[in-house]
């Protein structure tokens, strides 16, 4: 395939459809990230939560003929393993990062195990007859030339995806529990005067990021695949906490940074197209996020910078007309 073809290929509906299906497993852990992000208590855990949702979700769908059941079964093991994290850190006082390390080699070895046991198998689970969730043609917009391309036709999981962005900014901001999620994540000694269980809402808010976590997992393994891999998240969790600080920690913004990282993830499928080495072509999505962390880096550095320059400016004119007075 020649690089004109690439090129004309990145311009088509198909194209842009399929970096909305690559952007849906980022985006679910970003928002769910975000949550306990806003509380105080990042989820280390994310990358985690998908590989655990993922297995679930296959299996209990092998096994119960339900799709229904294993996304349930999905989402209850990904809220389990956050707040596993949760116990560790609000109760132990372990260390977050280094108990969000612990459950994602835990997910990780846990998956590899369990998959082995049940299919005799320890790299998918092709040998397990899977569900997958439905695709969704909306109607009037599947017939209309372009658009019906890109927005119809869809899993079920890509729509709620983007319909959680719109359900995150009203819980946040728009709901009582929010104002106190928001609250103990700015200043839980203040949050804690005003009578809010800290622990007990950043829990929630990690059974949260649980949830949202764990739907990124199946939507690899029940409609972007039917069946489970080893490490199926692939980073994605990672990359979904860097969307999370790339969007300034509000939902719309992590949003278009979850996009991005989609973009980026696409382009280098496509590309795998060409006469390049695939090492190239597999590091961009990963590239892009650590050049999108270095420019946020960057811009938070010279926005502190700019507020201690105010401050000292402020500080020296209230000096100054001190001295005058």
């Amino acid at each position: 395939m020649s690089l004109e073809t690439v090129i004309r290929g990145i311009f088509s509906s198909l194209f842009i459809a399929s970096v909305i299906r690559i952007s849906t497993p980022i985006i679910f852990p970003a928002m769910g990230g975000l949550v306990a992000q806003v509380a105080g208590v990042p989820n280390m855990a994310l990358e985690g939560i998908m590989n655990v949702g993922a297995f679930t979700g296959v299996m209990v769908s092998a096994f119960t003929g339900s799709i229904w059941l294993a996304i349930l079964a999905g989402i209850i093991a990904g809220v389990l393993l956050a707040l596993l994290l949760g116990v560790f850190h609000l109760h132990f006082k372990s260390d977050l990062f280094i108990a969000g390390l612990a459950a994602n080699l835990m997910a990780s070895g846990g998956t590899v195990f369990l998959l082995y046991i049940i299919t005799g198998d320890k790299g998918n689970s092709s040998t397990v007859r899977s569900l997958s969730v439905p695709n969704v043609n909306i109607p009037l917009i599947k017939d209309i030339p372009f658009v019906g391309e890109i927005l119809s036709g869809h899993p079920v999981f890509t729509y709620l995806a983007f319909f959680s962005v719109f359900l995150v900014y009203i819980f946040l901001y728009r709901t009582r529990f929010g104002t106190h999620l928001r609250a103990v994540g700015e200043n839980p000694e203040a949050a804690t005067t005003l009578g809010i269980n800290v622990v007990r809402t950043r829990m929630i808010a990690l059974a949260i990021s649980g949830i949202f976590a764990a739907l990124g997992g199946m939507n690899l393994s029940m409609a972007y695949l039917q069946l489970f891999q080893k490490e199926m998240a692939a980073g994605r969790g990672w990359i979904g906490i860097a969307a999370i600080h790339l969007g300034a920690r509000k939902p719309v913004g992590v949003m278009l940074a979850s996009i991005l990282f989609g973009f980026a993830d696409a382009i280098s499928n496509q590309l795998g197209s060409l006469n390049i080495p695939s090492q190239l072509v597999q590091m961009i999505p990963y590239a892009t996020t650590v050049v999108a962390l270095a420019v946020y880096a960057i811009q938070q550095r010279q926005a502190a910078l700019e507020r201690m320059k105010k401050y000292q400016k402020e500080h020296i004119d209230s000096l100054a007309a001190e001295h005058q007075g």
